[in-house]
């Protein structure tokens, strides 16, 4: 393993990843209070501080295992998450889809915004190496945080939408048997590949056409 391209990769995606995490977390808590539930508020998990919301394990040391054991080619990490009590939102069925929704959409509009500072980059003719990498990374980090936590499986974010949005009954029933057992089904499909392949690489596409069409006006401006 080369440690100057471990420090390279580690300089250049530390400030995305800790944004994408702290914003993404700090969005479910920040929901969770509009709509009646201040668990996360009290707890002082509603902030920008990183630190709150950094998981030793998940965040830091499970990464960095991975990236060493499998040469960079995958990598997995987690925060801590939110807590969240949905029996006390005002309409607990409805209202959980908003909180679940909210960490992927900060994800997708961190992902435009580092789009945007790519493309000032190139509109000013900066050419930096370092920056040109962070901005990339940092629409690549937030891509994946946006697609991979809407996949439809508890405790994943897209699990909880689909609960809220699934009639009650057996289908809600099914899914809450499963939950506790959802993070090693998750892992299982990752390690699989059918994660990637069927859900991350389509909607990885998709986000990346969507932007792309959202800035072109800007990036014909600037050409």
């Amino acid at each position: 393993m080369d440690i100057s391209n471990l420090i390279q990769t580690v300089l250049i995606y530390a400030l995305p990843v800790v944004f994408a995490i702290t914003i993404h977390e700090a969005a479910h808590g920040y929901v969770a209070r509009y709509f009646g539930d201040n668990t996360a508020f009290v707890m002082g998990r509603v902030t920008l501080n990183p630190i709150k919301h950094i998981d030793p394990v998940g965040t830091i040391l499970m990464p960095l295992l991975l990236y060493f054991a499998t040469s960079g080619a995958f990598l997995f990490g987690y925060a801590k998450p939110v807590p969240v009590n949905f029996n006390r939102l005002r309409h607990p069925k409805r209202d959980m889809v908003w909180v679940a929704l909210a960490g992927p959409a900060s994800n997708f509009f961190q992902a435009i915004l580092w789009a945007l500072f790519l493309v000032g980059l190139v509109g000013a003719g900066i050419n930096e190496t370092f920056f040109i990498k962070m901005a990339q990374g940092g629409v690549l980090v937030n891509l994946v945080m946006w697609a991979f936590n809407l996949f439809p499986l508890p405790p994943l974010d897209g699990g909880r939408v689909l609960a809220g949005l699934l009639p009650r009954g057996r289908p809600q029933e099914f899914l809450a048997r499963i939950e506790p057992f959802g993070f090693f089904i998750v892992m299982g499909l990752v390690i699989a590949g059918v994660v990637s392949t069927w859900w991350l690489s389509p909607l990885m596409a998709f986000g990346y056409q969507a932007i792309s069409l959202l800035l072109s006006p800007l990036t014909a401006l600037i050409r």
